[in-house]
């Protein structure tokens, strides 16, 4: 690798995807020095989660959820975010090629030695699976060499074979000395995390709750080409 900053680019449908599938893989990397840019596609403000108890509606949703997502982003050390400002659970109805050109411009601008996303196929959410193969396909189009990576839900890929996976196909990054921060994410999250007991009680047990390792899907030939305990 280059001297040079290493830069990593993620894009995401909605604020918490980053702290809640892998805050601590970014948490691990911005502390090393990795520059960080996060795009987060909406503002979601159709989440079903209001406060406990509500506090939020339809109207006031996307303004709380920004400011949550730019405390989080404080927490992980991610330095830039970018919103797209497309309509919550609306990103699978955007035009497919004016999404990925969007992505295409953030891509040249950024210049990232990875990028993270939703797959397209496990993405769990249609707003996540849109948004990750508008990804995958804008980094088709640039044409650029950049690692590709799909972010996973909790530990479903420590055994990738039920997914059609090999381990070779499968980064896995020890984020165990990151939990703190990664807690303290999900905690800026509040709107979202307060009706889940175990986010706030002391710390040690909290933390005990999160995962040691996180875990992706290498998703192009540059990506085959690293390390399995690294994304880089």
């Amino acid at each position: 690798m280059s001297t040079d900053t290493r830069k990593l680019l993620a894009v995401f449908a909605h604020p918490d995807d980053e702290s809640f599938i892998c805050g601590g893989t970014l948490a691990k990397y911005a502390s090393s020095g990795v520059e960080i840019t996060l795009v987060s596609v909406t503002r979601g403000e159709m989440g079903r989660r209001m406060g406990n108890p509500p506090y939020l509606n339809r109207e006031t949703m996307a303004a709380a959820r920004e400011l949550e997502l730019r405390e989080a982003c404080r927490c992980l050390g991610i330095p830039n975010l970018h919103f797209f400002d497309i309509r919550d659970k609306t990103v699978e109805f955007a035009d497919p090629n004016q999404l990925s050109n969007r992505i295409v411009g953030l891509i040249r601008e950024v210049n990232p030695d990875v990028i993270l996303t939703f797959h397209e196929q496990w993405g769990g959410h249609p707003d996540h699976c849109a948004i990750g193969k508008a990804t995958a396909e804008a980094l088709e189009r640039t044409g650029l060499k950049k690692a590709l990576y799909y972010i996973s839900f909790g530990d479903s890929l420590a055994y990738p074979e039920s997914f059609g996976y090999t381990k070779e196909d499968i980064s896995q990054i020890n984020v165990s000395k990151f939990k703190k921060a990664k807690l303290a994410a999900f905690r800026a999250h509040r709107c979202q995390t307060e009706i889940d007991e175990w986010v706030w009680l002391p710390d040690q047990q909290a933390m005990n709750r999160l995962g040691d390792y996180e875990y992706f899907i290498k998703g192009n030939e540059e990506a085959l080409r690293r390390d399995r305990s690294d994304l880089f």
